[in-house]
């Protein structure tokens, strides 16, 4: 599995603060570089793969740890 570039604390935080978060991060990584968010806003789990895969990224995976979600996505353009 590809190492993530940039890892995203989104902890603590409710949509659409993580969505505008993985937003930032994903503009200072360079195309085909990943990204991981960790969230525990459950509409997090559905809101940021959504916009990823509208914006043209990749989402490589979401897995859930102790309710904290972990969103890897891959820059696409």
């Amino acid at each position: 599995m590809m190492e993530s570039k940039k890892s995203v604390d989104c902890l603590g935080m409710f949509c659409p603060m993580p969505l505008f978060m993985a937003r930032k991060a994903i503009e200072e990584v360079q195309v085909g570089e990943v990204i991981e968010v960790l969230a525990d806003d459950p509409s997090a789990k559905k809101d940021i793969p959504d916009w990823a895969e509208r914006s043209g990224h990749q989402v490589l995976g979401i897995d859930e740890e102790d309710g904290i979600f972990i969103i890897r996505i891959r820059r696409g353009v």
